[in-house]
């Protein structure tokens, strides 16, 4: 009997390739969650410290995480499907 996870008929390549990647993820996963939480963490550490050179590298480390997972990460996704469903 097979596994239906490695089965081909479930198999991500079989799967017809989206250029949305939120549709794949999780709610917990969706850029408004990502963004709701870099707030809590900048506001929650201006509470907690409240002293600016604190806080600045948290907004940094905060801004460059809301960079790479709001901007870099979808626009690759989005080539990866393109130039996936062009071969």
């Amino acid at each position: 009997m097979t596994d239906p996870a490695t089965s081909p008929a479930t198999s991500p390549a079989s799967a017809p390739a989206s250029s949305n990647l939120w549709a794949a993820k999780p709610w917990w996963c969706q850029p408004w969650s990502i963004v709701l939480t870099g707030i809590i963490i900048m506001g929650g550490s201006w509470l907690l410290f409240q002293t600016l050179w604190l806080t600045l590298p948290v907004i940094g480390a905060i801004a460059l995480w809301w960079w790479y997972f709001l901007w870099v990460v979808p626009r690759f996704y989005a080539a990866q499907a393109t130039e996936q469903t062009t071969e």
